[in-house]
């Protein structure tokens, strides 16, 4: 292989969106990478010169020009605003620069920039790309919402075994648990709906957040810019006041936290001793490149892992890290923060992507989700109904008083755990406990109903209605 051949094949992957890991914490698209964050910071350039010449304090024509000029994404160098953040401390005084120089109208020059300061621009943009973030996680949590609606109604009847403390607790059926993902889910969308029409707001407050430069125009300017950005327009500047990042931070982290727990049980649920789910399509691969079974191993060729669930807890166990650090941040000092603002940047790009790229697994995981009723009831019955104790012990309870029911239910169940024998047949066979229950008036026919799972669900089934009644595409 030549050098050129050498160098040239890295470059090439290099170019892949998210590098390396991008396949697996940047699906859905990058919504926050250094493209995200130049156009959203241009189009915040941009909506100021538009406000400006509305405003009337830059000449006819203007605000046209300098958008085009910021169109142009191709002609700014983002290696070029690397380097000069570092001599400012952000990239915006460079970008401020660049954006200038192609600005071709002399006279339409004074409305880049003008009245505002770094943070501003950089503030805006973020709210950007919360705006796309949040539009793009929520048209993946609808669509997986949509297959967990959809799975529970198809699985109501669905028998399985609960668990709680990992341990077997009582039957429920695998429509309640789908119920259960559907309520977060909802939960989720609904605060990603409060924040992005209530939280997201354009910030203007030059130097020290008075817009002392725009004079008397400075309200009338700061209300246009939010316009022709499409933000809110906040009563003062905010840009000490860090509540709208926190918000925003939340609310995607509200997602992942949703999402994880749908991650969590699918794991458990499709581990090999269980095996009562399995993700189901394969991806296609790249143009020119061959796909994989999904769910493969490097070692194991026999392994079906679940990948997109495991994607989900690799996102959301990133998050609250990145929420931490972003409520830390809201410390700022007098009307500019040393560093707690910059400390901002990185965690609330990755907490966007993170829970934009949870949602599209989700979306994925639950669309295909593989559910075997058959294996749920062969698990509910190895159990030889034990999980069903609590019902027996119920039954027995008036007529032997509430411990005595208890402890001679757990003699059963222990005696059952230990060789093997279903409940019912220790109950019946049992002289000290079966002369119990003849005591009591409890029949053979009254112990075997009572040890059906099918007739212990409780309210399952109105809580599946409730979620789907609940659910806004229902």
């Amino acid at each position: 292989m030549s050098e050129g051949e050498t160098k040239g094949t890295p470059g090439a992957m290099l170019a892949v969106p998210g590098g390396m890991f991008g396949g697996v914490f940047m699906r859905g698209g990058p919504v926050a990478d250094d493209a995200a964050w130049l156009h959203a910071m241009l189009a915040a350039e941009a909506g100021l010169a538009r406000a400006l010449e509305r405003a009337g304090l830059v000449p006819a024509g203007a605000g046209a020009t300098v958008t085009a000029a910021a169109a142009r994404t191709a002609d700014f160098d983002l290696t070029e605003l690397s380097w000069s953040s570092a001599l400012t401390g952000n990239p915006v005084p460079g970008l401020a620069r660049a954006l200038t120089r192609l600005v071709a109208d002399p006279a339409a020059k004074s409305a880049v920039h003008q009245g505002a300061t770094s943070q501003d621009i950089l503030d805006t943009a973020a709210m950007l790309l919360a705006c796309d973030a949040i539009d793009a996680a929520a048209d993946s949590l609808a669509a997986a919402a949509a297959s967990a609606a959809r799975l529970a109604d198809a699985h109501r009847g669905t028998l399985m075994i609960g668990r709680t403390l990992l341990q077997q607790a009582v039957p429920v059926t695998f429509g309640v648990v789908a119920a259960g993902w559907l309520a977060g889910l909802d939960g989720a969308l609904d605060g990603l709906a409060s924040v992005r029409a209530t939280r997201l707001a354009a910030q203007l407050g030059g130097a020290a957040g008075t817009l002392a430069s725009l004079g008397p125009a400075g309200p009338q300017v700061k209300s246009l810019f939010a316009q022709e950005v499409g933000l809110l327009d906040p009563p003062l500047p905010w840009h000490t006041e860090r509540l709208r990042i926190i918000d925003v931070a939340v609310a995607m982290t509200r997602v992942t936290a949703a999402l994880s727990k749908i991650a969590r049980d699918v794991t458990l649920l499709a581990q090999t001793e269980i095996a009562e789910v399995s993700e189901g399509a394969e991806p296609a691969g790249p143009a020119g490149h061959a796909a994989p079974r999904r769910g493969g191993s490097s070692a194991m060729p026999n392994k079906n892992n679940p990948v997109a669930a495991v994607a989900i807890l690799g996102c959301a166990r990133q998050a609250g890290g990145l929420l931490a650090t972003l409520v830390a941040s809201a410390e700022q000092e007098h009307q500019r923060a040393a560093g707690a603002w910059h400390a901002e940047w990185q965690p609330f790009s990755h907490l966007l992507q993170l829970a934009v790229t949870a949602a599209a697994w989700a979306r994925d995981l639950l669309a295909n989700l593989t559910v075997d009723p058959a294996r749920m009831a062969a698990n509910l019955h190895a159990a030889g109904g034990l999980p069903m104790a609590e019902r027996v012990t119920a039954l027995l309870r008036e007529s032997l008083g509430g411990p005595q029911a208890h402890d001679l239910v757990a003699i059963a169940a222990g005696r059952a755990a230990s060789s093997g024998a279903p409940l019912l047949d220790v109950l019946l066979a049992a002289s000290d406990i079966a002369d119990k229950l003849t005591q009591a008036g409890i029949s053979a026919a009254e112990i075997e109903r009572a040890l059906d799972p099918a007739g212990y669900l409780g309210a399952s089934d109105a809580f599946i209605t409730a979620a789907l009644a609940a659910h806004p595409a229902s």
